[in-house]
């Protein structure tokens, strides 16, 4: 069993909420434009992280981080990614990704908007977490926080951290 602390956009703001949430996970992980590698060696100390870049995100960023990340995680298929598209209309690189990794959970960031749905024509569970962030159009700062065990994704929670 794996807590998960998912994030994203956070355009290098450290949230000063988001050790009381991520701590109590097993893994952090952001979705990108992560903003500066002084944010992933602080997200780091509260937890391991797993990262993939954003569009903001700069060289020693793209440098540390992949455009994408898939991996398996308690039995779950992960694809980490910043830009998907809108579901289930996802970019053409996306729709690769799924067809040949075929994830039971889709992650993505870039909208600033939280949200999460089952896909059916892909078969793929879509998560964004929204912006942990100040910067972007987004009025509520938000993350996500879920189990992931034996093959089921569990005990999701949508956590507002306040406004921006």
């Amino acid at each position: 069993m794996k807590r998960i602390g998912l994030i994203s956009d956070t355009h290098s703001y450290f949230e000063e909420k988001l050790p009381k949430f991520l701590s109590e996970c097993d893994e952090i992980w952001h979705a990108g434009d992560i903003g500066s590698l002084e944010l992933c060696d602080k997200l780091n100390k509260i937890k391991p992280l797993k990262a993939v870049y954003g569009n903001i995100d700069n060289t020693s960023i793209r440098k540390e981080y992949p455009e994408y990340h898939f991996f398996t995680c308690e039995n779950v298929g992960v694809l980490l990614i910043h830009i998907a598209g809108s579901m289930p209309k996802y970019n053409t690189q996306v729709l690769e990704l799924i067809q040949k990794h075929k994830p039971k959970l889709l992650i993505c960031g870039h909208s600033h908007i939280a949200k999460v749905a089952f896909d059916k024509a892909n078969n793929v569970l879509y998560m964004n977490p929204g912006a942990a962030g100040n910067h972007g159009f987004h009025q509520i700062k938000t993350m996500l926080r879920f189990t992931l065990e034996n093959g089921d994704i569990k005990d999701l929670e949508l956590i507002e951290l306040g406004k921006r």
